[in-house]
Order: structure tokens, then C-alpha cells, then sequence
């Protein structure tokens, strides 16, 4: 790093599935730290959920953050980065302790300011209620699928002797 008051950054992005694009959040804060005036160290992408603590990107920006190589973390919203409270508040203390600030570019997030700070806790929580609702959804929609017979098992096992019986009517089994 050049000197204490220059910001070098590790901008990291995030997607859900590999089918998804991170392009428009890498563009968006390379555009973002131009504007700003801080240099790039990298760009870390993982593409898995968020629910993830370990992601091999974020793994990596953690472990060039614990060896020095930049002052400041960009992410393109809070919940890129984590959607539990816990694992954002632990990430936020290591960051905290090794004097690293966290933007985030969409949310006028920065973790250097009291407000930025405080703002990261209540979105932090905000995504994490988020996450669960979702889970909650899924779930019941699993279980009433399941239970008007679209997915899931039968509730009764089918016995193969139908299968037989039905194609033989069919014509589709002739020696069954």
C-alpha cells in the first residue's frame, strides 16, 4: 500500500448461482471507486449463497486483508457480503481490528463513519430476516406441494404390478 491516506480496496462480489451474471456489480464499483478516487487491489467473485460462511473468494480477499494489501473492502450491497447478522458482525470486528472499512457502494454504507456503522447492524439485520422468510416460503410451498401430490413421495408406495397392468392395456407391454 502507498501511504495511510490512500484508499486501496479489494472490491468483492457476489451471485447466488453460476447462471447469474456478477458483471453489472463489478462494473458498477469499478465506476464507484473511480469516482471516489481509490485504487483497486483486486476483484474477488464468488458465485454461491450468501448463507455461506466459507466462499473461496471470500476466503481469499480475508486472507490478502490479513497480509496488508489494502485498506478498505467495496461490496455493491450488505447482503453480498453475508446474510446472517452473525457472520457480517464477525466479518465487520475482524475488518474493525485490522482498521479495514467496509463501503457499500448502493447503500451508502461506510464503516469508518458512526452512521455507516449503525446502518450496517440494521441492514445486516434486515437481510438476515430476509433470508429466513425466504427459507420460510420454500418450505411451506414444498409442503403443500407435497401434500396435493406434486412433488415429494406418495403417500401411499405404488406397486410395480399397476405399471404392468396399465401398459399391457396400452398395448406397450406384450410379454409383462
Amino acid at each position: 500500500m502507498e501511504n495511510k491516506t490512500t484508499r486501496v480496496c479489494a472490491i468483492y462480489c457476489r451471485v447466488s448461482k453460476d447462471e447469474q451474471n456478477p458483471k453489472h456489480q463489478e462494473n458498477h464499483l469499478k465506476t464507484y471507486t473511480s469516482q471516489q478516487n481509490i485504487k483497486v487491489h483486486k476483484i474477488y467473485t464468488d458465485y454461491t449463497s450468501g448463507k455461506n460462511d466459507s466462499r473461496p473468494q471470500l476466503n481469499e480477499l480475508l486472507i490478502d486483508m490479513r497480509k496488508g494489501l489494502f485498506n478498505c473492502i467495496v461490496a455493491y450491497k450488505l447482503d453480498r457480503v453475508g446474510r446472517s447478522v452473525k457472520h457480517l458482525v464477525t466479518i465487520c470486528e475482524e475488518l474493525n481490528n485490522k482498521n479495514i472499512d467496509l463501503i457499500i457502494a448502493t447503500q451508502n454504507i461506510d464503516t469508518k463513519t458512526a452512521s455507516g456503522k449503525l446502518l450496517f447492524h440494521v441492514l445486516g439485520a434486515v437481510a438476515e430476516f430476509e433470508a429466513e422468510l425466504i427459507s420460510e416460503r420454500t418450505k411451506a410451498g414444498l409442503k403443500n406441494a407435497k401434500n396435493v401430490g406434486k412433488r415429494g413421495k406418495d403417500k401411499k408406495p405404488r406397486k410395480k404390478s399397476g405399471y404392468y397392468l396399465r401398459h399391457q392395456k396400452k398395448g406397450g407391454l406384450q410379454n409383462a
